[in-house]
């Protein structure tokens, strides 16, 4: 396949977009986003809890939102090993790490555009919904908005890079279960200070505080280069494994 790096992308991209898998996650998507803040914030009103910031909600809702990141990720790799589709893909695009970049590239970008999106649709829902129980500030509204698109992002490179190395989607859904939310929940259900530390440094640990720019237990530019640390890391576990097995 000619176009270097450019045709691989537009590969990527072409295929992404001729399957039904993207539009029901992003669909999926906008359901959870629009429901969770929605509860979230009517939670808020009917506790009678302290007024917050309205980008609270949406914030909140990644943890559920980032699982149909990882679906819509996931299943660009997956399904290809699956359908032996991959080694049509390697023959176009012999260089294999530019094949695995091309589709971290395309997933990433459509996920950050799309989680900007899932942003504002959450801080409009969760503002109506907090009934007064909530503050707006535009600059700070549009920062979190924006984060949490890149937060996204990172979540699609990552899950690309896993699916790369496992192949498998129940597998990769194992994993990325357990280090977004399985283990993150754990640590918090048992608490103390050390296990609490620790899941700072985990990626939704460190993506909510880089959100939510917090500065705790670090400045909120940290946190994200912790996610930015932990999406390079997947990323690179994915391409070893893709150069040195068979596919």
């Amino acid at each position: 396949m000619s176009g270097g790096f450019v045709g691989a992308v537009a590969a990527e991209w072409t295929k992404l977009w001729t399957v039904r898998g993207a539009y029901l996650c992003l669909v999926a998507s906008v359901l959870l986003m629009g429901v969770f803040t929605f509860y979230y914030g009517a939670i808020a009103r009917i506790n009678d809890h302290a007024v917050q910031p309205v980008g609270n909600a949406p914030v909140a809702a990644t943890v559920l939102v980032q699982f149909v990141v990882v679906v819509l990720a996931m299943t660009t790799v997956t399904s290809e090993y699956a359908t032996t589709g991959v080694r049509a893909t390697l023959l176009w695009v012999p260089v294999r790490h530019r094949v695995q970049l091309a589709k971290a590239v395309v997933t990433g970008v459509v996920t950050f555009v799309a989680g900007v999106l899932l942003g504002v649709l959450g801080t409009a829902v969760a503002w109506a919904s907090f009934d007064g129980y909530a503050t707006f500030d535009a600059g700070s509204a549009l920062g979190q908005v924006l984060l949490l698109g890149a937060y996204l992002a990172l979540v699609a490179v990552l899950t690309v890079g896993v699916s790369f190395a496992l192949r498998a989607p129940a597998g990769v859904l194992t994993v990325l279960f357990l280090l977004l939310y399985g283990v993150p929940t754990m640590l918090v259900g048992l608490g103390g200070n050390t296990l609490l530390t620790v899941n700072d440094y985990l990626p939704h640990g460190a993506g909510t505080h880089a959100i939510l720019a917090d500065d705790a237990p670090y400045p909120a530019p940290v946190g994200f280069l912790i996610v930015t640390g932990w999406a390079a890391v997947g990323h690179l576990t994915g391409r070893q494994v893709l150069r040195r097995r068979d596919v």
